[in-house]
């Protein structure tokens, strides 16, 4: 009688996962949460803003300007000196445009008016005052 011969199979048949099927899917989420990530545009620093419970969102604001405790301006995560701030807002914002003003909660009160002053003199229209939404 003939033995018979096992056969050993040849690599790469049966014995090995296929990863590209789970590479294929990866990759796809990958792309959906790119593509549905929300950015939000921030200062440049850390602002512990007031609470008020008219706070409302302004979704279509270009340009952030800070004031931090201290009170240091920053205009999109530069600091800029208080008296150039219309200046500089006005070089970056063009036309059209809102902006946000994120003053500090211990920021003085003439601090964030001598912005405000500024952009308007310097043609600012669409200004607002960044707040946290109070639970009242």
């Amino acid at each position: 009688m003939r033995r018979r011969r096992q056969r050993i199979d040849e690599p790469g048949n049966a014995d090995e996962v296929n990863l590209t099927p789970m590479l294929d899917v990866v990759f796809i989420m990958l792309i959906f949460f790119i593509v549905t990530t929300s950015f939000v545009k921030e200062s440049g620093v850390e602002i512990e803003r007031p609470a008020s419970s008219a706070a409302s969102p302004q979704p279509d604001a270009r340009l952030m300007v800070a004031i931090t405790a201290k009170g240091a301006v920053w205009v999109d995560g530069e600091p800029v000196d208080a008296h150039r701030v219309g200046q500089r807002v006005a070089e970056r914002l063009g036309d059209a445009g809102g902006v946000v003003i994120q003053a500090d909660r211990t920021a003085t009160t003439g601090m964030l008016l001598e912005v405000m002053d500024r952009l308007r003199a310097a043609g600012v229209e669409d200004l607002a005052v960044a707040a946290t939404q109070s639970g009242s």
